[in-house]
Parts: structure tokens; C-alpha cells; sequence
């Protein structure tokens, strides 16, 4: 990295180099049986530059020839965008745990017995169950050094185990599954084998659905589901500087339910997202974007951060290597009073929604969704009393989240990026062929 550095310094006024190295092996599982075992090693460097006031880029996976990575980094800077940030220079970062040794440590057989356990104990309850998934572990490494004097260097673990289950009946199709991860090992399957069995059993009958507007309780996988695109749309900085964003020129403004709070956190410990700073070596930070119900900020990296006149949240990601941009990396939705059971029998007729597919494809930067319920519950009278099927539900985020009904006590994470309780709303439209 320091010959890189030293290369592009000679030809540039600001240079940066972003090394990021992994060792991931995955175990993989389908039709109930242990269907793929690898591992795979992976490293790429990246070069970005400041010549003649734009800026220059280049990566790649071969270490061998830093005059070649230097030479391509100056030929796209003569296309490149005007550079408005000012690299970062040495500093402190927040001490953020996110590695743990002892997940290198775990055998790969283990890592069949707890997905041939998990599959097991599953499929005990419902045997013409077929299922798949994984358990995953990775290590990984993360340099970045500068021309400025900034220096960062960190290294991460993950571990991720998730099913997914397919029961066939006639002409019937259900579709359950449960997943986590952390940067800790999970040893721990029965968790999750408990959630898809609940699934299985709230799933046992068949329940029909007028069509119409009806109350809806979203579990977190369903709040995911349905607005966590729009969600990190409407606040990434880059989307608010095109104008975009249905946010733009709203800071300070009640848009949400009062008793609403979200914020993006990289600070959490053991947790996938975290980081102690970001792929620009900025500290990382909690970032809050609503503040009971009123808008307050947007996530940023150094460029869009200089051409808004703010200043750098710690939101630079680099997909696979390429140039930052500000994205988020956990968003966390603040918990509110009421338990699931309470949220149930406050309906009359409504719906519980597990997930939704096909959500994302409406007009998601106007927080529009619309999607199929892949696994969902009719509610009659306070009580759960069957899967809905053939059914759809459609709204917009910024009138479903001005008035909701009730937040869930008890949140969760879904993913590697969100944490949420369940969200109870008033009202949604419902089409159903039954």
C-alpha cells in the first residue's frame, strides 16, 4: 500500500489506497441435504486520486503492478468528477468490537452438524418440509491509508446461519424461513428452528380476505420487507443532492408519527454492520434521521458531504472495492410499548404480514410499495386464524408512517442492516382473490 501511495503522490495532489481482504467459507444446503462446501479467498486494492482537481480511480486483485494501478487512476481522472472533499487526516476511531477468534475457529463440521440440525429439527415437526440454506463464516481485513496522513486498518468476523423451507400440497405453495448472523459464532440453531415452526403452525389453515383497507401488523422481516428500500433511499445524501428524495428541503419538519425514531448505527458491537470507521477512514457514529417523527438528516460520505455544505456522516461503503458512496449500515427503529399479542387483539379483521416479494418494484424513491404477501396471517376478531393466499397490499411510506397504531415493545434484527419492532398501522390496501 505505502508503494502505491508513494507512486501516486508524485502525480497527484491527493491519493488513496483501500485494501480489503476476505477468507469466507460457506456450507450450503438443498433438498435437505448438504449440497455445497468451499472456501473461497478474495483481495482487491483500490486507488483513488485527486489530479488536477478530478478525481481518478482504479482497482484490482492483482498486487504485482502498482505503476499499472497509478497509470489507470490518471487516465480516468481526465474524465472524472470535480473533487469537493479533503481526505481525512490521521485521527482516532471509536473502539468497536467486531472480531471475534473464535469464529475462524469453528470446523467445518461443525458447520454441517448445525445445518443438518437445524434442517432436522424443522422438518421433525413437518416432514414433507423441503428445505435449504447455510451457515457461513468469514474473516476478513480492511486497510486504508492516505496522502494526508490518514491511517486505518481493521479486521472483522461474520457468521451467518438461515433456512428456508418449501412445502408443496396440491397446488398450494408455503414458503417459511429464518435467519441470523453476528460477528460472533452461533452455536445456537434451536432459535430459529422454534421461529419457522411458529411459522408452520399460524400457517396450518387457510383463511379467505375481503378485499379492501384494512389494518396491518407488520412483523420486522414485513417492515424490511416493505420500507426498508424506500427508507435508505429517502435519506442517502446522494439521492437528497439530485433531488430525489421526497425528504429534500424537510430537515426540522414532523413528516412521521411522533412516537417514531430511527437512526443508522455503525457503533454496535459484534454487530455485521459495524465498523469503527468507514471506507474513507471517517469514525464511525450514530446518525439520527428521524427524531419522534421529525426529519433530521442524511447520510453522507466526503464528496457529498462538501457539495451539500455538511459534513461527512461515516456513511462511505465501496461495493466490492469501486468508489464510495454513501449508504447505510444499520438503520435501528426505536422500540415502542406494546407486545405482539396486544397488536393482535386490537384487530378486528385485519392482517400479519411475515414477508412480501416483489415489494421494491413501485416507485420506491416516492416510498411507494407494493407486493404479494409470500407468507401472511388473517387476523378475525383478536385472534391469528389462518395464511392468507393470492393476496396483495400497496401504500406509501410517508402516509402509512404519519399515523401509526401502535410500535412493538420488542425489536429485532432482520439482516445484517435493521433492527425494528413490529410496526401496527391503520390501514392498507388489500386486494385478494379470495
Amino acid at each position: 500500500m505505502e508503494n502505491i501511495l508513494s507512486l501516486a503522490r508524485k502525480v497527484a495532489e491527493e491519493a488513496e489506497v483501500f485494501l480489503v481482504s476476505s477468507k469466507e467459507t460457506p456450507v450450503g444446503f438443498e433438498a435437505n441435504r448438504l449440497k455445497m462446501l468451499e472456501t473461497r479467498e478474495t483481495i482487491s486494492v483500490s486507488l483513488r486520486i485527486v489530479k488536477d482537481g478530478r478525481i481518478g480511480f482504479s482497482s484490482t486483485t492483482r498486487l504485482d503492478d502498482p505503476q499499472a494501478l497509478v497509470d489507470m487512476a490518471v487516465e480516468s481522472a481526465q474524465f472524472g468528477a470535480l473533487a469537493r472533499f479533503t481526505l481525512p487526516a490521521a485521527q482516532c476511531y471509536p473502539q468497536i468490537e467486531v472480531y471475534d477468534p473464535e469464529v475462524e475457529g469453528i470446523a467445518i463440521e461443525d458447520m454441517v452438524e448445525i445445518g443438518d440440525s437445524l434442517i432436522a429439527r424443522v422438518r421433525g415437526h413437518t416432514p414433507e418440509l423441503v428445505c435449504g440454506g447455510g451457515v457461513t463464516r468469514s474473516v476478513g481485513m480492511v486497510n486504508i491509508l492516505n496522502s494526508r496522513g490518514g491511517e486505518a486498518s481493521y479486521r472483522k468476523s461474520f457468521f451467518a446461519i438461515g433456512i428456508e423451507g418449501t412445502l408443496i400440497r396440491d397446488t398450494d405453495m408455503l414458503f417459511v424461513g429464518e435467519m441470523d448472523s453476528s460477528c460472533h459464532p452461533i452455536r445456537e440453531f434451536k432459535p430459529l428452528a422454534d421461529s419457522v415452526i411458529r411459522q408452520l403452525e399460524m400457517a396450518k389453515h387457510p383463511a379467505s380476505l375481503s378485499s379492501g383497507r384494512l389494518p396491518v401488523l407488520l412483523t420486522p422481516k414485513g417492515v424490511r420487507s416493505a420500507f426498508f428500500a424506500p427508507l435508505a433511499l429517502a435519506f442517502n445524501g446522494k439521492t437528497a443532492l439530485e433531488g430525489a428524495s421526497p425528504l429534500v428541503g424537510r430537515e426540522g419538519q414532523l413528516l412521521f408519527d411522533e412516537r417514531l425514531s430511527l437512526w443508522d448505527d455503525a457503533t454496535i458491537d459484534y454487530c455485521p454492520a459495524s465498523r469503527p470507521c468507514d471506507d474513507e477512514g471517517v469514525p464511525s457514529q450514530r446518525t439520527s434521521l428521524i427524531e419522534k417523527g421529525v426529519v433530521t438528516n442524511f447520510l453522507y460520505d466526503l464528496q457529498t458531504a462538501a457539495m451539500a455544505g455538511s459534513r461527512s456522516t461515516g456513511s462511505a461503503n465501496r461495493a466490492r472495492g469501486g468508489m464510495p458512496t454513501p449508504s447505510v449500515s444499520a438503520l435501528v427503529v426505536e422500540e415502542g410499548d406494546s407486545t405482539f399479542e396486544e397488536m393482535v387483539r386490537d384487530m378486528k379483521e385485519g392482517l400479519v404480514i411475515e414477508m412480501l416479494i416483489g415489494a421494491e418494484q413501485g416507485n420506491v424513491l416516492g416510498g411507494e410499495f407494493s407486493g404479494n404477501i409470500l407468507l401472511g396471517y388473517k387476523v378475525e376478531n383478536g385472534e391469528i386464524v389462518g395464511r392468507v393466499k393470492d393476496t396483495m397490499v400497496s401504500g406509501n411510506i410517508y402516509d402509512t408512517l404519519k399515523e401509526l397504531v401502535a410500535i412493538g415493545r420488542e425489536a429485532k434484527w432482520v439482516g445484517n442492516s435493521l433492527r425494528t419492532p413490529a410496526l401496527y398501522l391503520s390501514r392498507l390496501a388489500v386486494a385478494s382473490k379470495g
